[in-house]
This record gives structure tokens, sequence and C-alpha cells, in this order.
């Protein structure tokens, strides 16, 4: 049986044999509830007071009943008490170095603050990648569903240097601040951007301004999920088959075909080649539509002969196993074979 049962079961059954003790000694010897209460307590307590009144031999052959039943009753609820504080205290040490211990696991990760609407759908877009990531959520009523979601999860406010600390900040990828109150996101930013200064944040921005305070802040990027929304509805209703293509290409869910970009590193053998003799597209069918050079410029629709250098940044279009085969070279795997 639930410990939680155990107990609830236990104290009903002791205050029936209360109430039963109470009104046997006010039937039996004739007294009144008060005294009749004050003894079924001294009794079942067993203190070894004196009998508030003489007991009449009836009277005893109901004390010793009383003893009998209640001592046994009371037992029972102190051991489903105990039960419950020593399994709920070993609970939450137990729980609370696993998560600490998948904490300290955590390396070049994102930290999500704030699971609300927005941070929900972050998340769920990270765990289809999957990336590593831990929530920071200050409202005790969404543990629940965190619990539930199977999230990694920090209760805690994010604008507090240990609870992003415990986040494990110093060791983290970036963080995406996605609360409702721009406030907040300022705030967070700014304890975010001194904790960690190389740190990439994603700052959500609700209301027209806050880009640019959020920016002051230390943001690396801002995000108006109202703007790309409104733009969004827009753009489906003027061009509705590039919407179309853009949700197969970039949803999480599609298989068959992925927009991704890829960051070439040293050690690859992509670094120093071009796009034509690099293979890519011959070998792995995959569409370069634009490289994102180390000093920041972008190329659109490279021609064959654009070169690619350590630290470039590839924006491909093809099959997701195509793209993955393409990841792990582009990261030192093997070469492509042309």
């Amino acid at each position: 049986m639930d410990p939680i049962k155990h107990l609830r079961f236990s104290l009903i059954t002791l205050i029936s044999v209360i109430a039963m003790g109470t009104f046997g000694y006010a039937l039996i010897e004739d007294w009144d509830l008060f005294d009749s209460l004050y003894m079924t307590v001294i009794t079942l307590a067993t203190v070894g007071f004196k009998e508030v009144h003489e007991l009449s031999p009836e009277g005893m052959l109901f004390t010793i009943i009383l003893i009998i039943s209640g001592t046994g009753i009371i037992a029972y609820a102190l051991s489903s008490l105990i039960q419950i504080m020593v399994e709920g205290q070993i609970y939450n040490i137990l729980g609370r170095r696993k998560l600490e211990t998948r904490l300290n696991q955590l390396h070049d990760h994102y930290i999500v603050c704030g699971y609300g609407r927005i941070g929900h759908m972050i998340c769920k877009e990270l765990q289809a990648r999957p990336v590593p990531f831990v929530i920071v959520e200050k409202d005790p009523l969404l543990t629940d569903r965190l619990n539930r979601d199977g999230y990694l999860y920090v209760v805690g406010d994010a604008t507090d240097d240990d609870t992003l600390l415990t986040a494990g900040i110093h060791r983290a990828k970036g963080l995406i601040t996605a609360v409702t109150s721009d406030t907040d996101n300022v705030y967070i930013t700014l304890t975010a951007r001194g904790l960690n200064p190389s740190l990439f944040i994603l700052a959500r921005a609700g209301e027209e301004g806050s880009e640019k305070k959020l920016l002051r802040a230390g943001a690396s990027k801002v995000i108006s999920p109202y703007t790309i929304g409104a733009n969004r509805m827009a753009q489906a209703i003027l061009r509705p088959s590039v919407v179309d293509f853009i949700e197969i290409a970039t949803g999480s869910e599609n298989l068959e075909l992925q927009i991704e970009e890829i960051t070439v590193s040293d050690s690859s053998v992509l670094a120093g080649k071009n796009l034509l003799n690099s293979g890519i597209r011959q070998t792995m069918g995959i569409i370069i539509v634009g490289i994102k050079q180390p000093d920041g410029h972008m190329v659109f629709n490279p021609s064959p002969t654009s070169g690619i250098s350590a630290g470039s940044v590839l924006i491909t279009l093809g099959e997701r196993s195509a793209i993955n085969q393409l990841e792990r070279i582009a990261y030192g795997g093997n070469p492509v074979e042309t």
C-alpha cells in the first residue's frame, strides 16, 4: 500500500479509537465527555497517570481492551509517519545527488530560462536534434510538467548568480532567455554575460524598444516572437509555396529534407578546398545554400570555386543522412570520396 494511504488509514483508525474510548467511558462510567476524553488519551499514551475516577469492573475491562487495541494502532500510525519521512528524505537526497551528477556532466549545453509557451517549444526543438540543455524555471507549479516531459531542470530565479552557476553556465555553449517579462530578460542577460563573457545569448523581446536594451545588456541576438509570427502570417499569404518549403526544410519531424548549418573545424579535410574539389555536391547530393566566412561575411549561392576555410559555416540543404555524414567530415572525420 502507498505510505500516504497507510498514514491516512492509521490516522482515521486512531481517531475512531479515541472517539470510541471517549464515548465508552461516558456510557460505562457515566463521566462527562472531557473526563472521558482525558482518560482515553492517557490510556492510549500509556503515560501512567492515575485514573480520573475510580473504575468499575466493566470500566477496567474496557480499559484493557482499549490499551490492547489502541497501542497497536498508535504504533502503526507512527511507523507510517516515520516511513514517509525516511523515504521522503532518502528520495530527496538521492534526487539532489542525481541532479547534481547530471548537471556536472553537461558540457557545451544550452540553458533555457523560462518554461512557458515559448520555452516549451524551444525545448521540443532542442530535444529533437538532440542537443543537451537544462531548463531554469522559478515557478514551482511547472515542475510537475517538467517531470512529466522528462527534462533536466533547475528550480530557481535565472537572475541569480547561484542559479545559473548550478545550471553550469561556465561550461554552457549558449543561453536562451524566454521569460515573458522584458525586464527579467534584461536582468538575466546581464547576469549571464557577467558570468560567462564568451557565452552566446539569445534573448526574447516582447515590446518595441526592448531589442536595443537587450543588445546593450549583452545579448548576442534578440528575437521577437510576435514580429516573427506576424511576418510569417503575412508571408503565408504572399508566398505560400515558399513558406511551405521552409516549414518542410526546417521542421524537426521531417526526415527527408533539412536545412542545416555546419562549422568546418581546423582538422577537417574540407578546410582549404573549394566547393568543386570538396566533392560535397557530387558525392552526397547536398546543396550549399551559403557560406559564412570566419570574418562574418556571408556568401549566398556560392560558385563552385568558392573556398572553404577553417571556421567557415556551411548553410546546407539535403537529406538528413547526407547532412550527418557531412557533419562528421566537417568535424574532422573521414574525407569525402570524389
